[in-house]
């Protein structure tokens, strides 16, 4: 659409046709010439006016272009963008001074240099094979590449980069053109959550997820005769460290356990932290067993040296469970598995020691899952039932209560010790079902007896933490219709493990209710004394293991009971001594003034039709039996041992052992069999002379053919009482 002519541009076309009518109108030459050099003169300023208007957009464009110039300057001195050009040999014409400067050596510029020769693709990340070479001779674009420097001593930067051919009007090509962005930044955050993803925050360590991946590794590139061994740890005595002292204390001491673990490792092997107070140790190659026993004692040496945190002086112990591949697992799962049950087994004979897994650990776990799977219909079967054990008084030998006992007699497998079936039953909750169903039982029982007489419930430290275990006792006794203070709640050490209000309030309403309650296994555990202060018992029960031995000429254990006794009296308290066997040791418990005895000098746990008769036979007096003089302290356990008899070799779990003779089952023998010589595993790959005394129902007793020293067996490094109910 044409534009209207201005009025200067009007007036000036306007001369210019005047002047050449008037030129075309002249006849004399000189006016002839002077309109010729007006008509050229009016058209220049035509030409001049009327230009204006091609000029004035010339003009913007020009701006424009210094717009997007400052703003281009102004991204790449501000932002993480950058952009370049090469010419058609591929070398750098243009780059962003920033990118420049940090690929500058010198006598080197890096523009005019080679595009290969400043950025390499990164092929840690890269999610193609081609190089920037490659897109360069087939001059084809490229997108969001992963570059690093090429240039040495700048490997620390990382930059996304794409590109494509540029070519003029006619077609030829003239080189390259793109842009990049900084990476680096983003790299290390990568790498940071990447690092924190695979190693353990607190100790710097490889965490479960790193061990698992590099235990994978290390089994796929094991060939021929190459093996793995695996270790896994725990901590003996670290939460008792953790509940008493701290979080803070308990996680300066798993830094200082993990820097312990590293050199005692070396480069032997990779060290991980599990979580909590569990470790793991590969260690490719290495399948020699004497050689890893060594490596696992140097380890527990190493770990049960005493820590010094903020002043403090800790000491704790260490177990460690081995499997070997491929013997005991091709897999990273079952290896686990099994390293895991040698660590089982290791805890189980004393802690403090490594286990090698052997496949009747494997047994024993399968055995474990076959007592969960049966005691889950056991209660609803009617399988369980309640003996009491005669709680008798030292001062007039009567029979004061019992304590309820659960025992299950298996349709199958017969009667199964509680040693065996409650440590799987608190593990797989099971334990409160049982255990309410044991007081209820022991109250109903307790009703048919004389209104003097109490009985005695064990109270797990599951039960314990139950805010309904109040409402159960408190149903239990008005269904019964005994007094409160006939029933006598039996707690563990162990309840206090997680000390907090809610257990002193704990304390406080089953006081209110009336029921007694009274400490079992004193002095089995740590802080004994702290308890006393804050828990409101009635009596203390003195464990069996102080009282075995006390009667024999050089025992210590004898002034420990007189301490205990002593310091329950000055807090009001009773005292029971538990485990009693023999008549000198009820003298010895009379004598040093124990109010109460319990043991099988007494009688062992008795049926209910059979406690009857008692309390009303001889006026409820407890007649003795038994011993006269004690005999070596046997010290109980469940441990797996070799037995060697003539040729034939296998194996048998050790039930109880003195420094004379130990029982053991697993093995089947006739009687013509006793008094054959056998040899025994007591201590790892040592064998032991003994003698076969006697045998029966799957169990045998052994007379060693000399005196074994006990105290070659690992000392515990924390007590697990054996728990006698639900």
């Amino acid at each position: 659409m044409l534009q209207p002519l201005s009025p200067i541009r009007t007036a000036a076309l306007c001369l210019c046709v005047a002047v050449a009518s008037a030129a075309a109108m002249a006849s004399q030459a000189w006016l002839a010439a002077v309109a010729a050099l007006l008509l050229v003169a009016a058209v220049a300023a035509v030409l001049f006016l009327t230009t204006r208007r091609v000029h004035k957009p010339l003009a913007l464009a020009d701006t424009a272009d210094r717009v997007a110039a400052r703003l281009v300057r102004e991204f790449e001195e501000q932002g993480t963008g950058w952009f370049w050009q090469t010419d058609s040999d591929g070398n750098v014409t243009y780059l962003s001074a920033k990118v420049a400067a940090e690929l500058d050596t010198p006598g080197a510029p890096a523009i005019g240099a080679a595009m290969t020769a400043l950025f390499r693709v990164d092929t840690n990340t890269a999610e193609t094979e081609r190089t920037i070479a490659f897109h360069l001779a087939s001059r084809t674009a490229f997108s969001n590449y992963s570059v690093r420097p090429a240039v040495a001593g700048k490997l620390d930067r990382w930059w996304s980069m794409s590109g494509r051919p540029i070519t003029d009007v006619d077609g030829i090509f003239l080189g390259f053109i793109g842009n990049g962005s900084d990476l680096t930044e983003r790299r290390r955050a990568d790498a940071e959550i990447a690092r924190l993803a695979l190693f353990d925050s607190l100790t710097g360590l490889a965490n479960r997820q790193r061990m698992r991946q590099w235990l994978d590794q290390t089994l796929a590139q094991a060939s021929g005769a190459r093996g793995t061994a695996l270790f896994l740890l725990d901590l003996d005595r670290f939460k008792a460290v953790n509940d008493t002292l701290g979080h803070q204390t308990g996680d300066a001491l798993l830094k200082q356990v993990a820097q312990r673990l590293v050199r005692a490792i070396g480069d032997s092997g990779l060290v991980g932290r599990l979580g909590g107070d569990e470790f793991k140790v590969i260690l490719p190659g290495e399948t020699n067993q004497d050689t890893l026993s060594s490596i696992a004692r140097t380890v527990i040496d190493a770990l049960s040296q005493p820590y010094s945190i903020d002043g403090s002086s800790i000491s704790i112990g260490c177990s460690i469970g081995i499997a070997l591949a491929p013997e005991n697992g091709g897999d990273a799962e079952t290896l686990v598995r099994n390293a895991d049950l040698a660590l089982y087994g290791a805890k189980g004979d004393g802690r403090g020691i490594h286990r090698f897994f052997k496949t009747a650990m494997l047994d024993g776990a399968r055995s474990r899952k076959q007592i969960e799977d049966d005691l889950r219909n056991a209660l609803a079967a009617d399988q369980f039932h309640v003996a009491y054990q005669p709680v008798v008084s030292t001062a007039s030998e009567r029979i004061v209560g019992y304590e309820a006992l659960l025992r299950w007699e298996h349709p199958t497998r017969g009667l199964i010790s509680p040693a065996e079936f409650v440590p799987v039953a608190e593990d797989c909750g099971l334990i409160e079902a049982i255990g309410e169903w044991v007081l209820r039982t022991a109250c109903m029982e307790a009703a048919t007896w004389p209104a003097d007489v109490r009985v005695a419930v064990n109270v797990s430290p599951i039960q314990f933490a139950n805010p309904a275990l109040p409402t159960i006792v408190t149903s239990a006794l008005a269904k019964s219709g005994i007094a409160p203070g006939r029933l006598e709640l039996e707690i563990t050490e162990g309840v206090f493990l997680d000390e907090t209000t809610s257990s002193e309030q704990m304390f406080r309403t089953l006081k209110a209710i009336g029921v007694r309650l009274a400490l079992d296994d004193f002095g089995t555990g740590y802080s004994s004394l702290g308890y006393l202060k804050k828990a409101p018992f009635d009596k203390i029960k003195i464990d069996q293991s102080f009282v075995r031995g006390a009667a024999m000429a050089g025992n210590r254990n004898a002034a420990i009971i007189r301490a205990i006794v002593t310091l329950a009296d000055a807090l009001g308290m009773e005292t029971t001594a538990e485990g009693v066997e023999t008549h000198d040791e009820i003298d010895l418990i009379r004598t040093l003034g124990c109010s109460h005895i319990q043991g099988w000098v007494y009688g062992k746990a008795a049926q209910p039709e059979e406690v009857r008769l008692q309390l009303a036979a001889q006026g409820g007096k407890a007649l003795a039996s038994g011993h006269r003089k004690s005999r070596p302290p046997r010290h109980a356990m469940i441990r797996t041992a070799r037995i060697r008899v003539g040729e034939a070799i296998g194996e048998i779990r050790i039930r109880n052992m003195s420094p004379t003779g130990a029982m053991i089952d697993g093995i089947e023998v006739d009687g013509q069999a006793v008094g054959m010589d056998v040899m025994i595993e007591l201590l790892e790959n040592e064998m032991f002379a003994a003698k076969l005394r006697w045998a029966a129902d799957g169990r045998a007793g052994l007379e060693f053919e000399q005196a074994f020293n006990m105290e070659r067996l690992a000392a515990p490094m924390i007590a697990h009482p054996v728990r006698k109910t639900g």
